[in-house]
Formats: C-alpha cells, structure tokens, sequence
C-alpha cells in the first residue's frame, strides 16, 4: 500500500529545514523541534512583528519587539548550528531590520499597508508629472510668483533681500498646504484603524483616500523643496579663496 501523499503547503505556511514540519508563515520558530525557520519574504511586516495591521501602533512596543527579535535571531546564537539555521538567523536579522525600519517610519508604514493590500505603490513619478486637481490654485500662483522671481534676478540689479521676503511669502500657503495634508493623514490612518472590522468596501475607500493624500504631500514637499532651491539661488556665492602664493622663480 503506497504511503499517504505529502500534503501541500499553502502560501501562508512555512516548511521546517530540520524536520519537515509545517509551521505558519509568522512563526519565527519550529512548533515541534525549536529550530529557526528560513524566512519567506512574504511582505507582511505586521505579522512579521506581531502586531496588528494598523497605522498608530506603539513606537515603545515596536522597539521592543524589535530588541526581542534581535537577540533571538541573532547570528551569535547560531554560532555553533547547522549552516542551514545560520542562514536563517542572518536572513530574519536582516528581514527584521527591513521591517523595523519601514514601520517605525509613519510615511513608510502607510506605503506598506497600501502594498499589502493590493494598492499600487505611490512611486516618486506619480505625484511629479501630474497636478493633484486640490492643488491646482497654489502651484498656479506659486509658478507664476517663481518665474516673476527668476526673471528679476536672471536680469541682475535687483533686490535680494525683496526677493526673499516674496519667496518666503510664497511659500507660506504651500506650508498651509502640507500641514493640512499632514492632518489629513494622521485623521485618515485613525479612520483605518477604527474600521478594522469594517466593511471591506469603506476600508478599501479609505485606503485609496489615504493614497491620494500621500501622493498630493510628496508633491507638496516638491514644491518646497524647489522654493528652497530658488532661496538657495539667492544667496550670494561663498568667495573664492585667496590663491597661495606660489614660489619665486629662479
């Protein structure tokens, strides 16, 4: 009689190196002999860490987490191990280092949610080439403001110190701008995490909601960044150093 079939693993699932057992794909830890599991890339850093998929998560318990998995993932542990378990201590050291650094960060942690929950990512290109239609009244007047700047220090005589101030003033309701996106963000990732047991449609339209304001803030911090550019054009250029003396010829 021919043994029972193997059954497959599914997706969600990892396979033990040492034993064959299966184990599920956020244990870090074989349930039945204790070894490290190689890690799967499977992108979901939540789970990774153990906690929620949530925007407001604890920055002390995230620290945390992170020091307890470091200690036991740590290569130092596995000094001695099969060279199967000391590949797996480097790659969940490594993993979790990724996944520290994407969601202790609030910008990265949203990009993330939105990866894993199948949004498409919001590249740098998205928010360049394109206007967000709820900014079209500020990047208006702020060009329009810039190329007036540019052409009176491009035609040389004029006043820096005028300039600046006409800069700065400019810049004032694009900073208005970014804090109320800043807002919008903080209100819409509480939206998110008070709609965990939600309709999967209102979560969905959050998240999108949630896409387009990140797209429209990197666009705003575009637009500073090219007001700090033309402020930076400004200044007078740093003198150049005297020449050193050079030796007399003979």
């Amino acid at each position: 009689m021919s043994p029972d079939p193997i059954p497959l693993r599914s997706a969600s699932t990892l396979e033990c190196r040492n034993c064959g057992a299966g184990a599920p794909v956020d244990e870090h830890f074989c349930r039945q002999c204790n070894r490290i599991l190689a890690v799967q890339r499977f992108g979901d850093y939540f789970s990774f860490f153990g906690v929620p998929r949530r925007l407001t998560l604890d920055a002390a318990d995230l620290e945390q987490r992170f020091r307890d998995l470091s200690r036991k993932f740590h290569p130092d542990y596995f000094y001695n191990a099969a060279p199967a378990e000391r590949l797996a201590s480097l790659e969940r050291s490594s993993y979790l280092n990724d996944a520290y650094r994407t969601l202790r960060n609030p910008v990265s942690r949203i990009e993330h949610l939105l990866a894993i929950e199948g949004l498409p990512p919001t590249r740098h290109e998205d928010s360049a080439v394109k206007v967000p239609p709820a900014l079209l009244e500020e990047v208006f007047a702020l060009n329009e403001e810039l190329d007036e700047i540019r052409e009176l220090r491009e035609a040389g005589g004029a006043d820096t110190a005028a300039l600046a101030a006409r800069l700065a003033s400019a810049r004032k309701p694009i900073e208005r701008k970014r804090d109320e996106h800043e807002r919008d963000v903080q209100e819409l990732s509480a939206k998110w995490d008070a709609q965990a047991e939600g309709e999967p449609a209102a979560r969905k339209s959050t998240l999108e909601t949630l896409r387009e304001r990140l797209l429209e803030r990197t666009y705003v911090n575009n637009l500073l960044a090219g007001i700090e550019r033309e402020a930076q054009s400004l200044k007078p250029s740093s003198e150049s150093p005297e020449p050193t003396a050079q030796s007399p010829k003979p």
